[in-house]
């Protein structure tokens, strides 16, 4: 049971772009009193609808004992708080501890999703990711570096084995791990693509492979705020029709026709 009060909405504000962020999102963000936003992932574009008199921060150089008494002090004053971070806050988005201790002191939530960064940069690539006979399934996973340690049975050398389509977050400064773990199984000759700051004005997309993405990263010089996608589906243009609009393939919406 929740304390009469304010509601904390965090908002998927997208990859960058701020017109990708939900009609839903930009709809709290224009109402909403108090403003938290993850500054050094999302632009001050996407939070620019705010009210005139509301109460912004940037919650990159806060803690997370600050952003709470920001949200409580919000809710004792009756106020609607506006969560905003980047991508779909179900994925990295560290909600699950804030969203703990809003539980614990009684004050209400909800979630509204956001274009999450794999899905932006594959539209951005102009590519599905799942290709029919070449790869139906797709991995989101990060590898362990200063962030928590990986789960037991989640290291890549396990996810291997899939052979799955692996889109890498967090990992861009450790592609030689990502190179050493994933060539036994993919193959040094695999497809890889770093997708930089996608939907940002800087938006960057390199194409390689486990053998040579590493050095043409380190070229670039890209440490930071970038997507790590592996797997033979991203270069394969050699594969079969889907059976979803074969003219063969009768389903409920298209029963077979007669002769």
């Amino acid at each position: 049971m929740t304390a009469p009060g304010g509601t904390v909405h965090f908002i998927g504000a997208g990859p960058g772009a701020p017109d990708l962020i939900t009609v839903r999102g930009q709809r709290l963000i224009e109402r909403c009193p108090v403003c938290l936003y993850a500054g050094s992932l999302v632009p001050e574009a996407v939070i620019a609808s705010a009210p005139e008199d509301a109460r912004i921060l940037d919650t990159a150089p806060m803690t997370l004992d600050e952003i709470i008494a920001e949200m409580q002090s919000a809710h004792r004053a009756g106020l609607d708080v506006a969560r905003v971070h980047s991508g779909d806050p179900s994925l990295y988005g560290a909600i699950a501890e804030q969203i703990r201790r809003l539980k614990a002191l009684g004050i209400a939530y909800d979630i509204t999703p956001g274009v999450p960064a794999f899905a932006a940069a594959a539209a951005a690539l102009g590519r599905e990711l799942t290709v029919p006979g070449i790869g139906q399934t797709v991995i989101l996973t990060r590898t362990a570096m200063k962030s928590s340690a990986m789960p037991e049975g989640e290291d890549l050398a396990t996810l291997a084995q899939s052979g799955a389509t692996l889109a890498i977050h967090l990992s861009v400064r450790n592609l030689l791990e990502i190179e050493r773990q994933l060539t036994p199984r993919y193959g040094a000759d695999c497809p890889v693509i770093v997708a930089y700051r996608v939907g940002w004005p800087d938006e960057q997309f390199i194409h390689g492979t486990l053998a040579d993405i590493r050095g043409q990263a380190r070229a670039a010089k890209l440490t930071r705020t970038a997507l790590v996608f592996v797997g033979r589906a991203l270069g394969d243009s050699d594969f079969r029709d889907s059976a979803l609009y074969d003219a063969g393939h009768a389903h409920i919406l298209r029963p077979k026709r007669k002769a």
